[in-house]
Parts: structure tokens; sequence; C-alpha cells
């Protein structure tokens, strides 16, 4: 009790009084705490506001990036003419994504410069894209690494290959189509195509690239979950594979094709093992290794394989969906083409239209290609490729990329250039056709499939794909093409496609 009374007093005491200072003076530290985050916070902002300014320098885009997020806005909802107006702003332009510092270029020469200086940029696809794709996928490789990796790879597309594989698209084409024809005898009304042209896609290529090694049910599976592949592969996305976001589908995808694949690889090899005549890419490819002339790598897995040929499948699957697709509408939409085409697939076939195509029989095609050609180019469906600086890239007189940047070449504005296609716009197989016209004396505009040392590897493949479906279709069916206000709006995922998913309606030919 006494010590109570004495501690008592002492609280009040003058010659105590310090003693209650640090307990007042605690409040103090806290809003330290409080104006402390603060200068940080604004300075990290401040900060991010100047480098985004010293690494834009003087190219167009806009002074200053919203905190943190940039563009994101915009890149989730891609659209065509939110891409023209960025590359209508300048022939380098800059915009900023979650800090990820990108570099447009809108221009054929600064697209070339790009796609041809593996010295200074290497492909990255998007953010997400080694989550999916695997990182140790071949089309990550560069350098030298690179060009004897894809040097092997050049057997899989030779004239010999495409011979086989033709007869396999032609049968699938074919089957396809009559399933098109029976579901729109039962209900006539337009339809979109989008979904039923990937599947068909999706088969061809299971196909082509495997033969019998993958069941049906497998190629029912791995077109079902695809999508999910793709939606994660557009420019922008959530990086994290959190489930329920997009990349994990995707990876939950890839996982579930490339079991199927694997299997496949080890189908295929035990076939060429046993003296098996070839029927699909991966037998072409054994048989290559087993070529006594190749002096390259010789071993692969079965990872490895499936790895490629999943890779073939992310190339084509989108890619040759949208040129499908919009040759499906600009055939439509242009009956007078397809008029032509018909009567070039009449003297071709002698008039059967149930004769097996053959590489020989699409060699006299040349209205066919140019065709497919043209539709590539108006409708291009990859506008653009991301790229990565792995260091410094001195892309122009005045201007330095910083290493580590996202730069983005344009191929859209190389195909619509009105110097050498003259009316741009317009669906013109005939440009193709007359080898003293613009189009065909400037190669190098024709960014369909890229360009250097990762220019698309299958551009014959896709061209013949697509191709070879429209002359079966032109042959066993009619399509009207049911207009919208969204027929020739484009939306933009990992490719381009109608806004509508290309609304038609099907019917059997007659024939005279």
């Amino acid at each position: 009790m006494a010590s109570s009374k004495a501690s008592f007093p002492s609280a009040l005491s003058h010659s105590h009084s310090s003693n209650v200072l640090p307990t007042s003076q605690s409040l103090i530290p806290s809003g330290n705490w409080f104006y402390t985050t603060a200068a940080i916070v604004i300075s990290l902002l401040v900060l991010e506001q100047t480098v985004y300014r010293y690494k834009k320098r003087h190219l167009p885009g806009s002074r200053w990036t919203i905190p943190l997020i940039g563009k994101f806005a915009d890149s989730v909802n891609p659209t065509m003419e939110g891409y023209q107006r960025q590359w209508a702003s300048g022939a380098l332009s800059a915009i900023s994504v979650f800090n990820i510092f990108i570099v447009m270029a809108s221009t054929k020469d600064f697209a070339r410069k790009i796609l041809n200086s593996p010295t200074y940029a290497e492909p990255c696809l998007v953010h997400s894209a080694k989550q999916i794709l695997l990182p140790d996928n071949w089309v990550f490789l560069t350098g030298r690494e690179h060009v004897d990796y894809r040097r092997g790879l050049n057997a899989l597309f030779t004239r010999k290959a495409l011979g086989l594989y033709v007869g396999i698209q032609d049968a699938i084409a074919r089957k396809h189509l009559t399933r098109w024809l029976a579901e729109s005898a039962k209900d006539p009304s337009a339809k979109p195509i989008m979904m039923t042209a990937r599947d068909m896609n999706m088969e061809t290529s299971l196909a082509v690239f495997c033969g019998s090694y993958i069941p049906e049910r497998a190629a029912v599976e791995i077109s079902e979950k695809y999508w999910d592949i793709t939606l994660a592969l557009e420019l922008v996305n959530f990086p994290l594979a959190i489930p329920g976001t997009k990349v994990y589908r995707a990876i939950q995808a890839r996982k579930a094709a490339m079991q199927w694949l694997e299997l496949a690889a080890k189908r295929s090899k035990e076939s060429i093992a046993a003296g098996n005549p070839s029927e699909c890419m991966l037998d072409e490819w054994l048989l290559a290794l087993n070529d006594p002339a190749y002096k390259g790598r010789k071993e692969f897995s079965d990872r490895e394989m499936a790895m490629v040929v999943f890779s073939f499948l992310f190339a084509s699957q989108d890619a040759m969906s949208s040129g499908l697709i919009y040759g499906f509408q600009h055939l439509a939409d242009h009956p007078d083409i397809l008029k032509k085409i018909r009567e070039e697939q009449e003297r071709v076939r002698g008039g059967d239209p149930d004769r097996p195509m053959t590489l020989e029989m699409m060699d006299q095609m040349p209205y066919l290609r140019a065709m497919v050609r043209e539709t590539l180019r108006v409708k291009p469906p990859v506008t653009m490729v991301p790229y990565k600086t792995t260091k410094a890239f001195p892309i122009a007189d005045d201007y330095t990329v910083p290493s580590g940047s996202m730069v983005i070449p344009s191929f859209y504005n190389s195909l619509h250039d009105p110097s050498v296609y003259p009316d741009p716009d317009s669906f013109t197989p005939e440009r193709w056709l007359d080898s003293e016209s613009s189009a065909n004396k400037n190669p190098s505009n024709y960014l369909v499939f890229g360009s250097g040392p990762h220019k698309c590897i299958g551009l014959e493949y896709a061209m013949m794909n697509i191709g070879l479906v429209l002359a079966d279709a032109a042959m066993l069916m009619e399509w009207d093409h049911a207009l919208t206000d969204k027929s020739d709006k484009v939306q933009i995922i990992a490719t381009l496609f109608p806004q509508d998913g290309c609304m038609l309606k099907f019917r059997p030919r007659q024939r005279a």
C-alpha cells in the first residue's frame, strides 16, 4: 500500500514528468509512419512517370502514364480502330502497361528490322506464353540453337510431306462440310461458323500431325479445351496462374493435350521401328531423323516431340481458323470471285466434285491460291507479334529501345500500303495473278507469315489447308452471308475474327 501511495504522486511530480513524455510522444511515430509511407508511394509514382518519360523520349504517346496499370484498360478490350489510331500516331510510338514499356512499330521497314534482329530482340508472344507453351519449347529458342532446331523441322513441310497431308486434309474437310449440310437441312437458319470451323481445323491438324496415334476422344477433348489456350494468349491478361484465371485454365488445357501428344509420339516411334509406312507428320519426322544423309540431332524424347506438335497446334489453330472463316465470308460477299473459283475447280477436277484432292491438282489452281493470299492480306490473322529487347536496340537513328522493353512490329499497315496494294481494302485476288503487279514486285510487304529467323515454318501447309477447304466447299455447297451490324467489325483475341462469328446459311450445290 505504501508503495502505491509513493508511486501516485510521482506521476505528477515535476522531477518524473519526463517519464510520461515517451507515452505521449509514442503517437508521433505513428504519424511519421503515415507520412513516410505516403512519401515513399509518391516518390515511386514520380519515379514511374520519370522512367516512362525517359524511355519514351520524343516518341508519340501519352505524356504521362496512368499509375501502375498504364493502358491496361485499353488492352483488355482491344479494337482494330484503337490499334489503327496508335499506328497512325507515328512510325514508332510508346505506351506502358503494368510498368511494361512498349514500343509499337507501324511501318514495314521497322517491322522487318525487328523481325530480322535476333541480336537485339527475341519473340516473347505475350507475357503468359512461356507458362502456357512451356519455357523450353523450341519456339523460344534463339540464335544458332534455334537455327539448328528449325533446320531439323524443315523435313516436315517438304513437298513429299505436303503430298501426304493433302489427302488427310481433303477427307476431313469433306466429312465436316457434309455434317454442316446435314445440320443446315434440319435448321436452315444462319449460324456462326467460328467454332464449327475451329473444330474442323483442330481435327484436321491433329490427324495430319498425329495420324491414328491419337484417339478420336482425345481430339474432341483437345478441341474443346483449346479455346482456353486461345483466350489466355491475348496480348494482355492477368499474368498469375491462379485457379479461375485464363492462364490457369490454359495451363490445364495444355497438360491434357500434352498427355495425348506424348502418347502419339511414343506410338509413332513404335510404328516406324516396326517398319510401317508413314501416315502423319510425326512419322515424317522420324523418317527424316533415320535418313543417313541427315546430319543433325537424331534423338528426341516423346515430350520434346509433343512440344513441337503442340507449338504447331498453337501456330495453326487460331491463324488458320481466322483465315478460313474470313475466306468463307469474303467469298460469300463476292459471288463473282466464288464463280471464278468454281470454274477453276470444275476444270481441274474434270467436273467430278468427289475426286480426291492431290498436290498436283492444287498446283493447277492459281486463282485459288491468289484468293487465299488476298483473304490473308485483307484480314491478316495476326496483326502483330510481340518481341522483347535483350539489349538496347538502336532501331532508328534518333531512338534506341531500352533493354527489357517490349517492341511490337505491326503487319497490318504493310499489308494495306496503297502504294503496293492499290485500293488496299478491296478484295482483289487478280492482283496476285500479274507477275508485274506491285503486289508481286514487293514481296517484302507481305508479312502475313512474318519474316526473318522466326518466319512461319508451315506457311505452305497453312495456305494449302485454307485453299483446300474453300475449294471443296465451292464444289459441294452454296452459302449465303447473313449480314449483321457486327459482320464487318473485328474481334481481336489471339487472332482476328468477325465479331458476329460469320453468320452463314448452307445448302447443297445444285449441279447442272
